[in-house]
């Protein structure tokens, strides 16, 4: 449902997801353990350090059980196509 809102947002404020910022990421479920790695849509104020985005992914992970490990880095739309096909179907997922 919070994605859903998500996207409903964007598409209301104008924005597009190309000009928002992004963050890729390694989260873990555990019993039993799974890891991956994926690449995530911020919001505008989550791009300001990588504290603001550790937030906004931790919440939305969380929705789905997962919990974050940490963020590896935070890029413009420049930087996601060298990041796809190593996030895989957690691409954009969340």
């Amino acid at each position: 449902m919070k994605k859903l809102l998500y996207i409903i947002a964007l598409c209301c404020t104008g924005q597009s997801a190309s000009a928002a910022c992004y963050a890729d990421y390694k989260a873990k479920k555990d019993d039993p353990l799974k890891l991956h790695y994926g690449v995530i849509v911020l919001p505008d104020q989550a791009c300001q350090s990588r504290q603001a985005a550790a937030q906004a992914v931790a919440s939305r992970l969380a929705d789905d059980g997962w919990t974050l490990l940490n963020i590896v880095g935070v890029f413009d739309a420049s930087g996601l196509e060298e990041r796809k096909s190593s996030a895989g179907k957690f691409f954009l997922r969340y």
